[in-house]
C-alpha cells in the first residue's frame, strides 16, 4: 500500500511548499506542472523523477489515484521542471512493478520499504 492519504494531505499543505523550492534542481526529483481536471487550476507537485532510456519515470509514492496523477492521465501529459529546465511529456502510462525495475537500483529498496510499486511512464512530447 502506498503512503497514507493523511500524509499526502499534510505534504500538500506543508512539505510541498518547501520541496517546490528545490525539487526542480535536485537529482532524482522534479516538479510536475499539471492542470486540475475540474478546476482548471495549475498545480506544481514535487515528485521522484528518473530517466530510463527514451522514457521518463515518476515513482507513484501515493499510488496511481493521487490527484496529480489522475490530472496527468486525463490531460494526456504534463510539463516537468527538472535541473532548471522544463520538459513537455506525453503518453502517460501507469505500470505496477513490485521489484521497482523502472526506478534506478539505489532507489528500489526505498520504494519497496514504503510499498510503492506503481510508476508513471511518459515520453517526451517533443520527440520526432
Amino acid at each position: 500500500m502506498p503512503l497514507p492519504k493523511r500524509l499526502a494531505r499534510f505534504n500538500r499543505v506543508a512539505t510541498n511548499r518547501v520541496a517546490r523550492l528545490v525539487a526542480g534542481r535536485l537529482p532524482g526529483f522534479a516538479i510536475v506542472r499539471h492542470v486540475g481536471r475540474r478546476s482548471g487550476t495549475l498545480y506544481r507537485t514535487p515528485v521522484n523523477f528518473f530517466r530510463r532510456g527514451d522514457r521518463y519515470v515518476i515513482a507513484l509514492t501515493y499510488g496511481a489515484d493521487a490527484q496529480w496523477a489522475r490530472n496527468v492521465l486525463a490531460a494526456g501529459g504534463c510539463e516537468v521542471e527538472t535541473h532548471g529546465r522544463r520538459l513537455a511529456l506525453a503518453e502517460p502510462e501507469i505500470v505496477r512493478d513490485p521489484r521497482g525495475a523502472p526506478a534506478p537500483r539505489f532507489v528500489r529498496p526505498i520504494l519497496r520499504l514504503i510499498d510503492a510499486p506503481e510508476f508513471m511512464l511518459l515520453r517526451s512530447a517533443d520527440r520526432t
